[in-house]
């Protein structure tokens, strides 16, 4: 980590994005010092055949698995795929397009969000008949899931309010975000359908 008049070492950096994603708010010396050593960072990530993803206007960083080139072997993962589910999907999708709309409004470039305005987004799309106070629990364990994948953070002292992470972005592209009418529209005939009918 970097200090006054010192060289900033690799190995932390390395540690810290091995770790998981790595916020310059977070972390601003470890953050710092990532910028004064990407090449270096890039090459030792390269090793194991991953690539560093970092987005200096966003500030976040992170590694993810390099895309094999033609003729090269095949290097086992490091960094694991998660299937995620059709809840945990609808809801990652739509913070995404909030996200995009607050960015569009201007201002405050941190998105909070209650609780509260969480289950009412989902809610349209949830099948109907739904009993209330069992839909918000299951919005409460998707969530939970969410803040766990890193996406959304509780705020400290308001366990009911959570910010958007921008590294939603990052996972959640433009070109998807493009489709996502359509999604969400399957979404809603879904919901529409009930329980029985299969999600998209």
């Amino acid at each position: 980590m970097e200090t006054a008049g010192r060289t900033p070492q690799l190995s932390p950096v390395l540690i810290g994005l091995f770790k998981g994603v790595l916020y310059q708010e977070q972390n601003p010396d470890l953050w710092q010092a990532l910028l004064q050593l990407q090449a270096r960072v890039r090459d030792h990530a390269g090793v194991f055949g991953l690539e560093l993803v970092l987005d200096e206007a966003e500030a976040y960083a992170y590694l993810r698995q390099r895309p094999g080139g033609e003729g090269e072997a095949e290097l086992p993962r490091l960094v694991q795929r998660r299937q995620l589910g059709y809840a945990v999907s609808l809801l990652l999708a739509l913070l995404r397009k909030k996200l995009a709309e607050h960015d569009a409004a201007g201002g405050d470039t941190r998105l909070i969000l209650s609780r509260t305005q969480i289950v009412d987004m989902v809610q349209l799309f949830l099948p109907a008949g739904t009993n209330e106070a069992r839909l918000v629990d299951r919005i409460a364990m998707d969530i939970n899931k969410i803040v766990e994948l890193g996406f959304l953070r509780r705020l400290r002292a308001q366990d009911d309010q959570f910010e958007v992470r921008r590294i939603l972005k990052a996972f959640v592209d433009a070109q998807w975000l493009s489709e996502l009418d359509q999604r969400l529209a399957a979404y809603r005939a879904w919901g529409a359908g009930g329980e029985s009918a299969a999600a998209p």
